[in-house]
């Protein structure tokens, strides 16, 4: 058992066995609003002190998923697009900095809550670095009026992607045969960018659409990003809001890595303080990631792989009222990136 691992006991400077099963699961059931907050204050103020220097720009990346459950959990219901009972936590990413993990029943809209997270988040970057440049990136699930008119009004770019309706297809129909017209002659896909202006009808006014007409043998394939930025289609298309993807990797590596989706308390609020306890854990991994493993073979390592290479590994450990003295195999194929690891660790 963990309780009685001594390389744990030593970590947290205790020399007796640590919690039980049972005490754990008294401290979950304690959760609560003010717990998920607290940590939330600790992600994101860990956030802003490992930026030495205020940053020039910002873009933070917001994405929904699911989080299949198989019993009767409080807030769980069926979701027809992923066709399962789950949760739908939304997570919101700074690049590879983690901010929010935010579990949500699933019969809520995709962009529930997330202006408001928005707008907190904005408060609370732009106390720390006044001129920074806050940008929202987003797929169609957040493109709400709302949301981009706020952005509007507070100074924040965004990047949404746009679903497609009669009315845009519409709009883009002339760069769509053209990119038809382009493939017939020559039989390879083909990708063409242009912009519109379209403006749906609950919307205030018309925004600006980039269009990617794209053809291939079996089709048109059009997509559609409204965005409040200057600059080329083609560029805030493919440089900037296709960027976003790598978000969905991250996401994974809290999932399937962290174990984020563990949510079989049957109540509500043990469910969500274990999904930011993974994100802490995504936050210490990220961490190693930067300040120990940098210019190593593992430093765009995914967190199992991390775990398999660097924790998981056999070792001999000897306590006395002196030192601890972990001993490593000799024939541990990692060991220098391991001592290296170690080294910057300590002196970071």
């Amino acid at each position: 058992m963990l309780r009685q691992d001594v390389g744990l006991q030593t970590a947290v400077e205790r020399d007796e066995p640590l919690a039980s099963a049972s005490t754990l699961c008294r401290w979950e059931n304690r959760a609560d609003r003010e717990t998920a907050w607290a940590i939330h204050e600790v992600l994101i103020d860990r956030f802003v002190a490992s930026l030495r220097r205020a940053p020039k720009e910002l873009i933070l990346d917001f994405d929904a998923t699911d989080d299949p459950v198989h019993g009767e959990q409080e807030g769980r219901f069926f979701h027809g697009y992923y066709d399962q009972y789950c949760f739908l936590p939304l997570y919101v990413f700074c690049g590879a900095h983690l901010l929010v993990s935010y579990l949500r029943p699933s019969k809520i809209d995709a962009s529930k809550h997330a202006w408001a997270i928005l707008a907190l988040l904005v408060k609370r970057l732009r106390e720390s670095w006044p001129k920074v440049r806050i940008i929202f990136r987003g797929d169609s699930g957040f493109c709400r009026h709302r949301m981009l008119t706020w952005c509007e009004r507070h100074d924040v770019g965004y990047v949404v992607g746009l679903a497609r309706n009669a009315r845009i297809n519409a709009l883009a129909q002339p760069l769509m045969e053209s990119a038809e017209e382009e493939f017939r002659a020559t039989e390879q896909k083909q990708r063409l960018f242009g912009e519109v202006s379209y403006g749906a009808d609950t919307w205030d006014r018309r925004r600006r659409v980039i269009v990617k007409a794209e053809h291939t043998s079996k089709g048109s394939n059009p997509r559609y990003v409204v965005t409040n930025l200057e600059g080329d289609p083609k560029e805030l298309y493919d440089g900037l809001y296709c960027a976003r993807g790598d978000m969905e990797n991250r996401i994974k590596e809290q999932q399937l890595g962290l174990f984020a989706d563990r949510t079989s308390c049957h109540r509500w609020w043990p469910n969500q303080l274990r999904l930011p306890l993974s994100s802490l854990a995504y936050t210490l991994m990220s961490a190693l990631r930067t300040l120990a493993l940098k210019g190593t073979e593992l430093a765009r390592a995914q967190c199992s792989t991390l775990r398999l290479k660097l924790f998981k590994i056999g070792a001999v450990l000897i306590r006395n009222t002196r030192r601890v003295q972990f001993h490593l195999s000799s024939s541990y194929p990692y060991q220098s990136i391991f001592h290296l690891a170690c080294s910057r660790l300590n002196t970071s």
